[in-house]
Order: C-alpha cells, then structure tokens, then sequence
C-alpha cells in the first residue's frame, strides 16, 4: 500500500533491515543467511524498478548490536564478539536509527540499491 502512494507522488524511500550474515553467511544459519541475502537482493531489484518513479530502496546490515538477545549472552562470548570487530564494541540501537535515519533523508537523495554496513568493520 505505501508503495501505491509513493508511486503517485513519484517520491519515497525503503529501508529494509537485513544482517550481516546476509553478506557473509554464517555456519549454522543456511536459512537465515539466506533469508537475509534474498532481502538484499529484492531490495536491489526494487531499486532498479523504483528508480523511474522516484523512490529508493536500500538495506542496513547491521552486525552485533547490544540488545535484549546480546544482552543474554555471557560475558566471555561477548568479549569475544567485542574483539573479532575492529571497534572493539558492540553497536549500539542508535547506531542502526541513524544510519536508517540517513537513508531515509534527502542527503542519501541518489544513493539507492546499496547496503549500509553497521557492523564496526567486522565484515568490509
């Protein structure tokens, strides 16, 4: 439905949020992997049709990011999230906000079809 109204008005934009696993997989996690790889690709597909009328269509792939679900982990398995990642930190849920929050502004205005990584530099 937003893309009937955004199609009229010949402007709009969609984030969708996939992962990281979705670029560089994951043992134990074929089917996720793989959901979040086809949403990067519908996403570069939707970009492509989308373009005509104006609306862009990008992903963010965000790495660890401290949640509920991280929260849960040990301290040594966080640790050992923490030092694989180049910043040496989790990320943060504002980290991911203001990368969408970037895409969906007027200054992302010809960037379209890409994938944000959000990751600290854990997969470049």
């Amino acid at each position: 439905e937003a893309l009937k109204v955004m199609s009229k008005k010949r402007f709009g934009a969609v984030v969708n949020v996939a992962s990281i696993v979705g670029e560089m997989g994951n043992a134990g996690q074929v089917n996720y992997s793989a959901s979040k790889g086809g949403l990067i690709a519908m996403s570069k597909s939707f970009a492509k049709e989308g373009a005509a009328r104006g609306i862009r269509f990008n992903c963010i792939t965000p790495g660890f990011i401290a949640t509920d679900m991280t929260d849960a982990l040990s301290d040594d398995v966080k640790a050992s999230y923490e030092a694989s990642i180049p910043l040496k930190r989790l990320g943060s849920t504002s980290d991911v906000a203001e990368g969408v929050a970037f895409l969906l502004s007027d200054g992302a205005g010809y960037i379209t079809g890409e994938s944000l990584k959000i990751n600290g530099g854990l997969y470049m």
